[in-house]
């Protein structure tokens, strides 16, 4: 039996998905080998990546102006490569959680950082807003939802310079206009695959020579004008976004699970508001559809709860240390039962401990 996944990342993944990526491991399209043994520069790996790129560009609404890359290295490295090649004298950062800061410690080694508006003053519970953007940096650099403190922006700023927007953690689980954005990236453990390979959308326009040396691997022409293949690329990885995208597509896109994924937050945030036992952590507008963080009232009874949790099936929703408490991360591919499931514990909890 599936468990109740709420994990953080690497997250739960569609079962369709999963299934069709394990035949592949054994043998890929009848051809007497594993997707693990071909070449990535053989015809059937070729079918994969074009049949990727396709379905982001599909899924997302992707202009024929921007590039798609499949990269490796985490959303971490990026946070490097970004500011490698785009910034050239200064960089406008908002510093919306750890991996926003991480991101900013990271452009600091490249050039003059002008973090615009924090929400650290409150532990990251609320999405800085109200900032102006100035016009003399080179980008902006921007987090959609941070999944340690359990925020996520409801809307984009209009920005007068280039936008670069991490969203590894919702991409794909909302329409966006890309047409917004000069680079986004994401790394896929959350909403499009397995760890191991990272996406990102990149303006073809934007790139600019720097003065400074980039190393060849760490160049966005590099990998564009190599087609994602410029070296080994994670070709499972790669295959299981393939997969899970295929899933995305059949059950209507992202418009489609973007209702789905409002059910689910709207379930789990009115039992946590209406529970007398819990509490929400972040402001209530700046809530996340992905990760749900949330308190006992009473935090001696953390560990009584858990093995409710446990033994309900459900695994995954430990806080990070930096909130304590608990996190329920409801990417699309958990389904609305699961939350349902976790709603009815919090309910028999309450009932057993008042």
């Amino acid at each position: 039996m599936r468990k109740h996944n709420f994990g953080a990342g690497p997250g739960i993944l569609p079962e369709s998905a999963l299934q069709k990526s394990a035949a592949a491991a054994l043998e890929l399209n009848n051809i007497g080998m594993s997707i693990l043994e071909i070449s990535h520069r053989s015809k059937d790996f070729d079918a994969v990546m074009v049949q990727t790129k396709s379905l982001v560009k599909e899924l997302l609404g992707v202009p024929d102006n921007y590039s798609i890359l499949f990269l490796q290295g985490g959303a971490s490295t990026q946070f490097a490569m970004v500011a490698m090649n785009l910034l050239h004298k200064k960089a406008a950062y908002v510093d919306s959680g750890v991996w926003a800061n991480k991101a900013i410690k990271e452009a600091k080694l490249f050039g003059e950082v002008n973090v615009l508006a924090s929400s650290k003053d409150k532990n990251y519970t609320y999405v800085p807003k109200g900032y102006s953007i100035p016009t003399d940096c080179d980008y902006l650099h921007i987090t959609s939802n941070n999944t340690i403190y359990g925020t996520q922006m409801k809307s984009f700023p209009e920005s007068p310079i280039p936008v670069v927007c991490d969203m590894s953690s919702d991409i794909f689980s909302r329409p966006v206009d890309v047409s917004k954005f000069d680079l986004i990236y994401a790394g896929a453990q959350k909403n499009m695959g397995p760890a191991g390979v990272t996406l990102v959308i990149i303006k073809n326009d934007i790139l600019k020579e720097v003065n400074r040396v980039v190393p060849t691997m760490l160049r966005y022409q590099t990998h564009i004008e190599g087609d994602s293949l410029y070296n080994t690329p994670p070709v499972f990885s790669i295959y299981v976004c393939m997969a899970t995208l295929e899933w995305l597509k059949s059950i209507g896109g992202v418009a489609a699970i973007e209702k789905i994924n409002q059910q689910k937050a709207d379930l789990f945030y009115g039992e946590v508001d209406n529970n007398p036992m819990f509490m929400g952590t972040c402001e209530k507008e700046d809530r996340s559809h992905m990760n749900a963080c949330f308190l006992l009232k009473n935090p001696d009874l953390d560990d009584e709860f858990m093995k409710m949790a446990k033994d309900a099936g459900i695994i995954g929703i430990k806080g990070h240390r930096s909130v304590g408490g608990f996190r329920a991360s409801m990417y699309n591919a958990l389904p609305l039962e699961s939350v349902q499931v976790m709603v009815q514990v919090m309910k028999e909890f309450a009932m057993k401990t008042a």
